[in-house]
């Protein structure tokens, strides 16, 4: 007979898998989001239902580790440009979500007899909220909405303001209340903030630039950040939540949104760590108090007629003065309402402290169910109706589906290229597979081990895309000229994009070398000609280079809003050159091309004034991008041919060559290798 609850690791371990496992597709039965499941599960089997499992100190380390994957992986998807643009809102709306419940929930416990003391407490507690429906808002590709970022951004402001009544109210109870204690307290968060905000990024970027990027090294890493952060939020006084959200916050730019590192965190935060926090916090519920205690049941009724009107006025007003829709305010009280972080936290120390009693913990604990059901239920809802009328605004971009060709030749090259692939990937086409490809020429005498070496080559850039969970299509072509099984493959797979590496060696007449000059050349494909040292994530800014009639191109609207989305995922700002143009050309697609991260337009009157004046200002943290054109069509001149080889003499370490896509009709085929009157291709302007 099996002795409950159970004790034996292994069976533990198996049963909490299984559950992990089932619930969501019982709750996808009855059409509840299943991050439900696992708090229903913890209910029956915990020690206030069929007591097969104890919440165990075991549970409650994984379930506190669950606790920080979420809020540090809301600080890590943060749209740090869109919580700038809206940090007014966000301060606002933390505000607004946290006074309203605080106010609303002191009445109720005054009105009930309780002290003043334990009425503020339970007013924070209501003030605060855990972003446990997030998971559902960044899976349905909302995170980035504006109403998702002032509602993440708001939880910032929300949770510090009732961990620090928290704090307070606890200091209050032992006496500890002085000029000292609020001294101690300001100094010990404001240099712990410091430390973290400022400390943790310059740290990672050093780190990502020169130690040799692992897998497994990497996440370790991230994991050190985030834990070190929870510990010194508890040194400066306030619970690890901050110090999570704050670690997210840190390296929100430098672990790239759809690489490998971001993928694994999301992996193990939802595959693990999470639903054993889910699981933890069911196992709190004590339904029998329903029935034992009608004063707590009255007391349960009112704590909660006071929270969700308190959270639900926050969005209305919001919604009100910002026009946000009626599902973004929905969405915004469903990722607002879960009452588990700061309120279990809260809701413990009070306990100890004597604030609180046993009905009133148990009121607290059937609230957290309530709102950790309907919150993400919430989100799920109307978040698949925001996520549709986004996907309804009008986008234009080419017919048929998108497909990158990546030509590897050198090991060192085929993360970098990999990486700038997972960027501008559409999400519209995030099912189309990424193309490796490897030419092995056929004269070689050992063709059959060119071919082995390609294939183990192409066994890794499997390995690192499956990391950042993309599909790919391995292609390998044996062919007598490299460049001929390059294009071949470009016709054979009807690829419209093709990335490129460049060792950045100076050849006598030609610009890249003769394979990658032929491609250009034989193709009207858009190609993205990249020399990265340095990891992408690093980046500061990028900055771009376009001259004369670049906008007069034919692939210009679609390059753009590949550079847009570039400096969108690397969230970090857009910085345009405009040489010897108009910079009105280029405003109104400034505007219009989405995304839209911060850009700045610079007017420069020439190519030598460029070079003179703005080129010393670049440095290796910047990733440049050149908007080039095939030689003989509009836009193309000297000058900008030139310019990719002044950037690898003055040893800039990441650059790309973008050449966007020609109309099929227009035949560039061998114009490199025919010299056509000079004042027929550029003007004595663009030479200066």
């Amino acid at each position: 007979m099996v002795e409950l609850p159970i004790q034996d690791p292994v069976k533990i371990f198996a049963l909490t898998m299984l559950i992990f496992f089932l619930t969501p597709m019982i709750m996808s039965k009855f059409r509840i989001p299943g991050i439900i499941g696992p708090i229903i599960a913890g209910i029956i089997i915990g020690p206030n239902g069929l007591n097969i499992l104890e919440r165990d100190q075991t549970l409650i380390l994984l379930g506190t580790v669950g606790l920080l994957f979420i809020i540090f992986i809301a600080g890590l998807e943060l749209d740090i440009d869109g919580f700038k643009k809206y940090k007014h809102r966000s301060i606002l709306f933390g505000t607004l979500s946290f006074s309203i419940p605080f106010s609303l929930g002191m009445i109720v416990c005054l009105f009930m007899g309780y002290s003043m003391m334990a009425s503020i407490l339970i007013g924070s507690i209501l003030g605060s909220h855990t972003l446990l429906g997030y998971p559902i808002a960044s899976r349905l590709g909302i995170s980035k909405n504006k109403a998702v970022t002032t509602a993440v951004g708001g939880t910032l402001v929300t949770d510090t303001l009732a961990l620090l009544v928290l704090a307070v109210i606890t200091g209050a109870v032992h006496g500890e209340i002085s000029v000292n204690f609020w001294i101690s307290l300001c100094v010990s968060l404001t240099v712990f903030v410091l430390l973290v905000l400022l400390g943790v990024p310059r740290l990672s970027r050093w780190y990502f630039k020169n130690v040799n990027s692992e897998g497994i090294k990497d996440f370790t890493y991230v994991m050190v950040i985030l834990f070190l952060s929870g510990f010194l939020a508890l040194l400066a006084g306030v619970e690890p939540i901050i110090g999570a959200f704050l670690a997210g916050l840190a390296l929100n730019r430098l672990v790239l949104d759809y690489g490998p590192l971001m993928n694994r965190i999301r992996f193990f935060g939802n595959a693990l760590f999470i639903p054993f926090f889910l699981l933890s916090v069911g196992m709190l519920m004590d339904l029998r108090v329903l029935f034992s205690d009608p004063s707590a049941s009255i007391l349960i009724a009112l704590i909660l007629l006071a929270l969700f009107s308190g959270k639900a006025l926050p969005p209305y007003i919001i919604g009100k003065i910002y026009g946000y829709s009626s599902t973004e305010v929905k969405v915004m009280f469903g990722l607002t309402i879960p009452q588990a972080a700061a309120t279990l936290a809260a809701t413990l120390v009070g306990y100890n402290v004597g604030l609180l009693d046993q009905s009133t913990v148990n009121g607290v604990i059937i609230m957290i169910l309530l709102s950790c059901i309907i919150g993400p239920s919430f989100v799920d809802k109307f978040g698949r109706q925001l996520a549709f009328s986004e996907e309804e605004k009008p986008y234009k971009r080419n017919e048929g589906p998108e497909r990158i060709l990546i030509p590897l030749s050198d090991p060192k090259t085929m993360e970098s290229l990999l990486d700038l692939s997972f960027m501008i990937k559409e999400s519209q086409s995030q099912d189309q597979p990424l193309y490796p490809l490897t030419v092995v020429q056929k004269e070689e005498n050992a063709a059959e081990i060119g071919v082995a070496k390609a294939e183990k080559m192409l066994g890794h850039a499997v390995m690192y895309a499956s990391g950042a969970d993309m599909p790919v299509r391995l292609l390998t072509r044996v062919d007598l000229n490299v460049s001929n099984g390059i294009a071949r493959a470009v016709t054979e797979e009807r690829i419209n994009i093709i990335v490129a590496g460049w060792d950045a060696k100076m050849k006598q007449k030609q610009l890249f070398g003769g394979v990658i000059d032929r491609v250009i050349d034989k193709t009207t494909q858009t190609v993205l000609v990249s020399k990265i040292s340095d990891p992408l994530n690093t980046a500061k800014r990028v900055v771009l280079v376009v001259s004369r009639g670049s906008n007069r191109k034919p692939g210009f609207i679609d390059a753009f809003q590949k550079i847009k989305l570039i400096a969108s995922k690397l969230n970090v700002p857009l910085v345009i050159f405009v040489v010897n143009d108009d910079t009105n050309h280029y405003v109104k697609h400034v505007k219009d091309v989405k995304p839209n991260p911060p850009t700045t337009l610079i007017y420069i009157e020439s190519w030598n004034y460029l070079y003179a004046k703005f080129v010393p200002q670049v440095t290796n943290d910047d990733l440049i991008i050149i908007l080039s054109a095939r030689k003989g069509t509009i836009a193309w001149n000297i000058p900008l041919e030139h310019f990719p080889k002044k950037l690898a003499k003055n040893n800039l370490k990441n650059f790309i060559v973008y050449y966007p896509a020609e109309e099929e009709e227009v035949d560039v085929r061998g114009t490199r290798g025919t010299y056509l009157p000079r004042e027929s291709l550029f003007s004595k302007q663009d030479e200066k």
